[in-house]
């Protein structure tokens, strides 16, 4: 009988090798900062970082809280901007090769560029946040959602129109459930860039959040309030990377099942 339960087991194995990993690289890093002679002011330690999280963590989440507030409203945005133009190119062919070019356009302007217009444009509130979030987000959920269709199985389209199923209905029983995964991945993929999207809109101009906390701590030469907000931000991504696994978790476990299958 095992010491641990199966779901524990395989828990173990799959965030195993990840936290040995990131162990090794802090450990290396805290014994070349003490042993090395490095200044803190260089390179502090990750033991002081997680001391100044500790002592500022009442300015750390005051700022964090408008970040993650404009990474949700942008990403939630960008999520129904990605499913609206995805369906329609679609539906629509000609729509598609008028718009795709000038999806791939806009993810070659630099945010460097874009951003200070943006914010100059629609002032310093929360607007321009939610635009670059949603900038920066939407394009890979266009392209896995246009994927996803596009994997539908063609025998059971062909078995639905057989039956007299119209277009909408052979999208909604064939097209959109064979999206999921790349739905998924799509979504996996984009909430990776929000926290950052959102980071950098703060660069370019806000009264509060991690960027400006992060841009005060660099002017200031204080490194290590700059990587105590840096892993706040760390934070926050692998938060909202958890909850879009639990999220398809709980919305196709038979996937998951199926993946529990796999050797």
């Amino acid at each position: 009988m095992p010491l641990l339960p199966r779901p524990s087991l395989r828990l173990l194995a799959s965030t195993g090798p990840a936290l040995i990993s990131v162990g090794a690289v802090v450990l290396a890093w805290e014994t070349y900062a003490a042993f090395s002679g490095i200044s803190p002011t260089t390179l502090p330690a990750p033991s002081r970082v997680a001391a100044q999280v500790m002592e500022h963590r009442g300015a750390l989440l005051d700022n964090a809280i408008p970040t993650l507030g404009a990474t949700l409203l942008g990403f939630a945005c960008s999520l129904a901007a990605a499913l609206v133009f995805s369906v329609l190119i679609d539906f629509f062919r000609p729509l598609r090769r008028a718009l795709m070019p000038v999806f791939v356009i806009s993810q070659t302007v630099p945010l460097v560029a874009i951003a200070p217009l943006i914010v100059l444009w629609f002032g310093f509130g929360l607007a321009p946040k939610i635009m670059l979030v949603a900038l920066v987000t939407f394009f890979p959920m266009l392209v896995a959602l246009s994927q996803g269709f596009e994997a539908t199985d063609r025998d059971i389209e062909a078995l639905l129109a057989s039956m007299g199923a119209s277009r909408a209905k052979i999208f909604r029983l064939a097209r959109l459930p064979s999206a999921l995964p790349y739905f998924f991945a799509g979504l996996r993929i984009s909430i990776t860039y929000a926290v950052v999207g959102a980071i950098f809109a703060e660069y370019a101009g806000a009264a509060k959040g991690l960027g400006i906390y992060i841009l005060n701590a660099k002017n200031n030469f204080r490194p290590d309030l700059v990587l105590a907000a840096v892993l706040v931000s760390a934070t926050l991504t692998l938060v909202l990377f958890g909850t879009t696994m639990l999220v398809q978790r709980v919305a196709m476990p038979w996937f998951q099942h199926e993946g529990d299958r796999r050797p």
